[in-house]
């Protein structure tokens, strides 16, 4: 057929192939709608594990393949397994508290006593309560939602996560072939992935590890229940920035002064008010200088606006949106300054 036969222009052809590529992308993304995390969890190892494969393999020379395999042998037992753990052990935990409300309603009226007017009902707690652990569940990903889901979401992870280091060259020539940005865009959205991932997973899950140690070592001393279960709800909490902690820890303190353990009650303050909470400052400006410098309104936006979308995943993926969004701002802004100086200027 000749190309004169064709009904459409040079330029409508290049419109609609454009199209075309957004419909079959947005189908795409819409088929794995369910093992985005996958991917998104490939990256994350990858920037976290890429000093080691740069350091083990362009430096000294190891085998890519052996290296990529012990890595990933590292992530997946280190990383994914725990991780697993603490998931699995937290939805299950609030299920069950789920499911039998007694305990805190007899908390909710020792307090109701010393305040002197009731607080809310049964049924409201349980419904509460019940309204929590659905949205909870929606989020945490974790063999609750389906073994075969998880095999499938964790070995795809891994799977990518292979070969995005043994075909390393080719993976990044890719993306700077065909992410529609300048070199220099590139350079800077790299630089605030390496920093978000550094402040959001390495930083801020070594900062909430210590902290999680010592709300759980604290509630243990001063008798508080699940002192365990509560460490790792604490391990979770301690990303979200400002409150943090303070929501587990805090109303231990209250219950244990509602019950008329005062010196329980002041010294689970105490040492949440003095240790636990300044651990935070401590140990950013330790390591201000090795992980990302990033401001706390957007990790705390970014944490809600990304648990939100991505689940657990969320708080990562939340503030490296907000970050990606600044950036290509500042990308923005940047352009159109230079577009100025080149226009030629206008006689008054």
């Amino acid at each position: 057929m000749a190309s004169s036969d064709n009904i459409y222009t040079a330029r409508q052809q290049y419109v609609l192939l454009i199209l075309c590529l957004i419909g079959l992308a947005t189908l795409i993304l819409i088929g794995l709608g369910s093992y985005i995390t996958a991917f998104l969890g490939a990256g994350i190892l990858y920037v976290v594990l890429r000093p080691w494969f740069t350091a083990l393999v362009h430096r000294r020379g190891w085998h890519p393949q052996l290296v990529t395999t012990g890595l990933l042998t590292f992530a997946f037992v280190v990383i994914i397994l725990p991780f697993t753990a603490l998931t699995l052990m937290l939805v299950s935990r609030i299920r069950a508290y789920a499911q039998d409300t007694s305990q805190i309603m007899a908390v909710l009226h020792k307090i109701e006593q010393k305040a002197g007017y009731a607080l809310t009902t049964e049924q409201n707690v349980r419904s509460l309560v019940q309204q929590s652990v659905s949205w909870l569940s929606q989020r945490i990903p974790s063999l609750a939602s389906g073994l075969l889901h998880f095999a499938v979401v964790i070995g795809l992870m891994l799977f990518t996560l292979y070969f995005m280091y043994t075909q390393e060259a080719g993976f990044l020539r890719g993306l700077r072939r065909y992410l529609p940005f300048r070199p220099n865009t590139l350079h800077e959205l790299g630089d605030s992935l390496k920093n978000n991932v550094q402040a959001n997973v390495i930083g801020q899950a070594l900062i909430s590890l210590v902290q999680a140690l010592l709300s759980g070592l604290t509630l243990w001393i001063f008798g508080v229940p699940d002192a365990l279960f509560w460490g790792v709800v604490s391990f979770f909490m301690a990303f979200i920035p400002v409150l943090g902690t303070p929501l587990v820890w805090g109303p231990a303190a209250i219950i244990k002064l509602s019950q008329g353990y005062t010196g329980q009650g002041v010294g689970i303050l105490l040492v949440g008010v003095i240790v636990i909470m300044n651990i935070d400052n401590l140990l950013r400006i330790l390591l201000a200088r090795r992980i990302g410098n990033i401001h706390p309104l957007i990790t705390l936006a970014g944490v809600v606006l990304g648990v939100e979308i991505f689940g657990i995943l969320g708080l990562v993926l939340g503030p490296l949106l907000l970050s990606y969004f600044i950036v290509l701002i500042r990308v923005f802004e940047r352009e159109n300054r230079i577009r100025r100086r080149r226009l030629p200027t206008r006689p008054q």
